[in-house]
This record gives C-alpha cells, sequence and structure tokens, in this order.
C-alpha cells in the first residue's frame, strides 16, 4: 500500500467478521479511511454501527479480517502480538470514558506509567509527564491520588498520560461518558486547544454535541461509513 507522509492514518478495504451462534457477524465491509496529521477527527454511530471495532483495530487492540492499515507511515496489519504491543506504546495514545487510573498511585505516576513500559529513563519520564500534566493544566495536582481528584481531573490525568510519550495519534473512546456537561466541556476545550498545537485525535463518542467540536465527523452504520464530512476535502 502506497503511503503518505501527511497521512497519519490510512485504512483501504478493512472488513471485519465475527463468528458468534454459527452465524458470521459484518462488523466492518470494507471501510477506507485516511486522517491526516493534525486533524480531529470523531467517529459516531449507534450501537452496532462498527464504530468500537474500527477504534479498535486503529488503536492496534484487534486486527482486521482482511485490508490494509498504515499507521504514521508504517503498515500493521499483519504484524504479530509484541510488535503490535510496541506500536501501541510508541504510536498510540489512548483515553477511555472510565479513565483507567490506578487507584493507589499518583497522577504523577499514573502519567508516567506507559513510559515505564517503554523503557524511557526515569528522569526524562519525571521532565515529560510534568509537562504532560502542565498541559492540561494540573502542575499542581502532580501527587494527588485519583480518589483526590474529582472526574474531570481524572480525565485530564488519562489525557496526560496520553500525551506524556508524543504519539502520532491519541485515541479517545467516549471521553465525555462518565462527565457532566460542565466537565466535558473543560475536557473538549483542552482536546480542542491539543489539536491546534499539531496534535491528531480521532474521538469515538455517540453524542452529537460533542462530535460537534470536532472538525471532521465521520458516521458509521451497518459496518460502513455513512457520511463523512471530510470527505474530498
Amino acid at each position: 500500500m502506497k503511503t503518505n507522509t501527511d497521512a497519519v492514518v490510512r485504512i483501504e478495504n478493512i472488513t471485519k467478521t465475527y463468528s458468534m451462534g454459527g452465524e458470521t457477524v459484518h462488523a466492518l465491509r470494507g471501510v477506507s479511511m485516511t486522517v491526516a496529521r493534525g486533524e480531529f477527527v470523531a467517529i459516531m454511530g449507534s450501537s452496532g454501527s462498527g464504530k468500537s471495532t474500527c477504534m479498535h483495530i486503529l488503536g492496534c487492540l484487534d486486527r482486521p479480517t482482511s485490508g490494509q492499515y498504515a499507521l504514521d507511515g508504517m503498515n500493521v496489519e499483519g504484524m504479530d502480538r509484541d510488535k503490535l504491543a510496541d506500536i501501541r506504546n510508541k504510536k498510540l495514545g489512548f483515553v477511555f470514558q472510565g479513565f483507567n487510573l490506578l487507584s493507589r498511585t499518583s497522577a504523577l505516576e499514573n502519567v508516567e506509567l506507559p513510559m515505564v513500559y517503554g523503557r524511557i529513563p526515569a528522569t526524562l519520564r519525571k521532565e515529560r509527564a510534568l509537562h504532560a500534566l502542565e498541559m492540561v493544566g494540573l502542575s499542581g495536582r502532580a501527587g494527588h491520588m485519583p480518589s483526590q481528584l474529582s472526574g474531570g481531573q481524572q480525565q485530564r490525568v488519562a489525557i496526560a498520560r496520553a500525551l506524556a510519550g508524543d504519539p502520532a495519534v491519541i485515541l479517545a473512546d467516549e471521553p465525555t461518558g462518565n462527565l457532566d456537561s460542565q466537565m466535558s466541556e473543560e475536557i473538549m476545550d483542552i482536546f480542542t486547544r491539543l489539536n491546534t498545537q499539531g496534535i491528531t485525535i480521532i474521538m469515538v463518542t455517540h453524542e452529537p454535541d460533542i462530535a460537534a467540536w470536532a472538525s471532521r465527523q465521520i458516521t458509521f452504520r451497518d459496518g460502513n461509513i455513512l457520511t463523512d464530512s471530510g470527505a474530498g476535502a
């Protein structure tokens, strides 16, 4: 597959099928999509539309049944489990609905954790983690435990954790799903600000008002892309 240096994500004719109860389920039916470096994309769709399956493939958490996927210029669809884990750690930052913070670990240590797996030296880890916390407005909360933080602050820690490894893409899966409207707006404001600094963000959401913060909206239905506001752009 030809790769475009400006395309941080490129999938071509991606399919994903499952066997459930003796029946074949077509989760994705030949989906193609390109995300340029620096874009902010929202992926929408109802339950069963294929949006979550697509996100799992983009996050190297699942493999497509067929098709091609290039992440930051590297073809990843045929990589083994170890290589996929390495790519996830080096190229991707994840933000989840449930925050996924370690409860007995400080904000700083939570942000450092992926870099521990990446074998980044301790001094550099701390420097990057503190900078990431500063980027999300939590430089004064580095020593706080998750229980000492509000839901919105916990999600900010999760965003800082995603940022600290300097990923090619941040993948956010329903990042405001556990937050009230005010906290949701604060989190989306952070994402928008990070995007203006050149950070590529792909976000799954079922909420149109949250998707509206993104500069491009892609809607899935029945395993296909139904609409793409950036198509042809």
